[in-house]
């Protein structure tokens, strides 16, 4: 911790100590850089998803997250800049099969359905996941390296995830499961 001017409270520094747990502090730097490639992947990936989406709740859903997703990277970035790194983005195998995966869906589904729609929900919410899974684990991580500026960050963030995933949900819920289910 560094002491400030009297009368104020300390703050935990923004950068982890390598002192203390170098390989912890490379896994979470790792886990961040991962993170940047996997947003940076899916700003260019969102658009094929939302041209091949028909349901207007699903494209309106899709087009707030692609939004969304921009603000992601750009917190990144300054993640980055908080930990004195260069905003570099590791390649995220997991993020890459999981946008090849929604890919081969949109592939195998006949254009204007409801059974699309489903498969770019299913797809969306394993992106999802993916995310929720990754921002919770690192939040806690930065938590538990001290570094409370980055957590709180990542938990903004982890939170919009979230809200991703149950608008995803209820849209399926609603209206286009059934609508897949009367399909011929």
């Amino acid at each position: 911790m560094k002491k400030q001017e009297s009368g104020t409270e300390p703050k935990l520094s923004t950068k982890p100590s390598t002192t203390s747990a170098p390989a912890l502090n490379e896994l979470f730097t790792d886990g961040i850089r991962d993170l940047y490639w996997a947003e940076n992947h899916l700003v260019k990936n969102l658009p094929k998803m939302i041209s091949a989406a028909t349901a207007p709740a699903l494209v309106s859903a899709i087009e707030s997250h692609l939004a969304e997703t921009k603000t992601h990277v750009s917190r990144l970035e300054q993640i980055f800049e908080l930990l004195g790194e260069k905003a570099i983005a590791k390649k995220c195998d997991a993020m890459e099969g999981i946008t090849k995966e929604g890919e081969g869906i949109i592939e195998e589904t006949e254009p204007g359905t409801a059974t699309r729609d489903v498969g770019i929900i299913l797809a969306s919410q394993k992106v999802e996941h993916y995310e929720i899974a990754s921002y919770g684990g690192l939040a806690q991580l930065a938590t538990t390296l001290g570094l409370t500026d980055v957590a709180a960050i990542l938990e903004e963030t982890l939170a919009e995830e979230k809200s991703a995933d149950t608008k995803l949900s209820a849209i399926a819920e609603k209206e286009i499961n059934y609508k897949a289910a009367e399909e011929a």
